[in-house]
C-alpha cells in the first residue's frame, strides 16, 4: 500500500492557506477509504510502552529542549505506521484526543486511536490507569466505535463516585464545519474503570458536547451544533439526562465550536468559544485568530459575550486553575506556515468578569496534527498533562499531520516555575 507520506508529498511545500479548505478536504478524502475494517474484540489489559516510536526506523522521539516549567516529556502511546490495521483490535497509527482525571486513588487516561483524523468506524477509545502519578500506565479497557460511526473527543467526568466518559459518535462524512455528520453525544460509565456500560445517547442529535464540568451539584457542558453554527449550554443533575439551556454564542458566521467552561471564584461562568471564522480563516493559517469570551451569572440562564481574545484561537482547549491563576492548554497556529503547536497559556486581566488578557508561557513538544490535552493534578501538587503530536523531526504541516501517525505524549508542569 502506498504510504500517506508519498501519496501527499506534492502538498508538502504548500501552506494551508494556499491549499484551501476544499483542497484540504480532497486530500483527506483520498485516504478515507484506507484501513476502515470493522471487526471487534474484547479489551485485554496491557502495559503502555513509554517512548515507543511511531516509525521504528526513526527511533524514539526526542523532546528537545523543554521549557523550565515542563519535565518528563515523552511518548506514552504510539502505533505502527500501517493503514491496514483493525483499530478496533489494536493501537493504530493516529492517536489523539486525550483526557485525564484523578479518580479512585489513581490517574486515568483516555484517547482515540484510528488510521487518521478522518471520520470512520475503524476507531476506538483506550482507557488506562496509573497508580504512580503517571510514571506508568496500564490499559484497563478498550471502547470500540459503533459499527456505523466514528468515535472521538472523549472526556471524563465523575458522578457520585462513578467514572463516566462522554464521547462523540459521527457518521463517516467529510465536510466543512462538521456539517451533515449527525453527531450523537454518547455516555458510558464504570464502577472500576475496567468494565464499562454500553453507549447511551445523552444529547439531541446534531449537538457536540465538549468537556463536562460539575458545579454545586449540577453538571454543565457547552454543545456546538453540526455545521458549527451556535453553542448552547446544557445541564444535568445526574450526568445522564440533559436539559437544553441558554444560547452561549450564536453568530454562525464566526463558526463557533469547542467551548471550554470555567466556573470562576466569583460564581460567574466563563465560556471560551473557539471561533474558526470566515471561509478563508477556517484552517487558521490566515486572517483573524480569535476566541470569544462569554459570561453568565448564576443560575446561568443567559450569556453576554462582550469581548474576545485577539491573536489566539484556542482550539480544543482545556482550562485549569492553579490557586487563583487560570491556565489553558490549546492548539496554537503558526500562520503562513501551515503548522500548529500545543502551547500553555495563562489568562489574566479581570477574572471576575473581564476583559481578559492572555500570555503564552511556551510550547509543549508538538508538530503536525497536535493538541487536545488533558490535565490532572498529581499528589505532589504538579500537573500531569497529556496531548498528542505528529513526529517532531518531520514537523509537517497540519494537513499532512491529520493523515500521518500521531502519538500520545505526557509531561509534568511545575506550577511554581510559572
Amino acid at each position: 500500500m502506498t504510504s500517506p507520506t508519498a501519496r501527499f508529498s506534492a502538498f508538502a511545500p504548500l501552506s494551508l492557506a494556499a491549499l484551501g479548505v476544499l483542497g484540504a478536504l480532497g486530500a483527506l478524502a483520498s485516504l478515507a477509504s484506507a484501513g476502515f475494517g470493522c471487526t471487534s474484540s474484547k479489551a485485554v489489559p496491557s502495559a503502555v510502552a513509554a517512548s515507543a516510536p511511531v516509525d521504528p526506523e526513526d527511533g524514539p522521539e526526542d523532546a528537545g529542549v523543554l521549557p523550565a516549567w515542563l519535565s518528563g516529556a515523552k511518548v506514552v502511546v504510539a502505533g505502527p505506521d500501517d493503514t491496514s490495521l483493525d483499530c478496533r483490535a489494536v493501537i493504530c497509527r493516529h492517536n489523539e484526543n486525550t483526557d485525564l482525571v484523578a479518580w479512585n486513588g489513581a490517574i486515568w487516561l483516555i484517547h482515540r486511536t484510528a488510521v487518521s483524523q478522518v471520520l470512520g468506524p475503524n476507531s476506538a477509545l483506550h482507557v488506562y490507569r496509573s497508580i504512580d502519578d503517571g510514571t506508568t500506565f496500564t490499559e484497563t479497557a478498550r471502547i470500540d466505535a459503533p459499527l456505523d460511526r466514528d468515535i472521538r473527543d472523549p472526556h471524563f467526568y465523575v458522578v457520585g463516585g462513578r467514572l463516566h466518559v462522554k464521547a462523540l459518535a459521527r457518521l463517516a462524512v467529510l465536510s466543512e464545519r462538521d456539517s451533515n455528520v449527525d453527531t450523537l453525544a454518547m455516555e458510558m460509565h464504570s464502577d472500576d474503570g475496567v468494565a464499562w456500560s454500553n453507549f447511551t445517547p445523552i444529547g439531541p442529535k446534531g449537538h457536540s458536547f465538549w468537556r463536562i464540568k460539575e458545579h454545586a451539584g449540577t453538571y454543565f457542558t457547552a454543545a456546538y451544533e453540526d455545521g458549527d453554527k451556535a453553542v448552547t449550554l446544557f445541564s444535568s443533575t445526574d450526568g445522564l439526562a440533559w436539559t437544553k439551556g441558554p444560547l452561549v454564542y450564536g453568530t454562525s458566521a464566526d463558526t463557533p465550536l469547542e467551548t471550554e467552561l470555567v466556573f470562576m471564584p466569583s460564581g460567574k461562568l466563563l465560556a471560551l468559544v473557539r471561533m474558526d471564522g470566515s471561509e478563508n480563516e477556517l484552517l487558521g493559517d490566515q486572517g483573524r485568530l480569535r476566541t470569544k469570551v462569554c459570561w453568565a451569572d448564576a443560575p446561568y440562564t443567559a450569556f453576554d459575550c462582550p469581548d474576545e481574545i485577539a491573536g489566539q484561537r484556542l482550539d480544543g482547549p482545556v482550562a485549569f486553575f492553579a490557586g487563583e491563576r487560570l491556565f489553558v492548554i490549546a492548539r496554537k497556529h503558526l500562520q503562513g506556515t501551515g503548522k500548529k503547536r500545543t502551547s500553555l497559556f495563562e489568562l489574566g486581566g479581570h477574572l471576575a468578569g473581564g476583559p481578559l488578557s492572555i500570555k503564552e508561557w511556551g510550547e509543549l513538544p508538538s508538530a503536525g496534527d497536535t493538541s487536545y490535552a488533558g490535565v490532572a493534578m498529581r499528589s505532589d501538587g504538579k500537573a500531569l498533562v497529556t496531548w498528542y503530536s505528529g513526529r517532531l523531526a518531520k514537523d509537517e504541516i497540519w494537513l499532512l499531520g491529520m493523515i500521518e501517525p500521531t502519538s500520545v505524549w505526557q509531561g509534568v508542569i511545575d506550577l511554581t516555575k510559572l
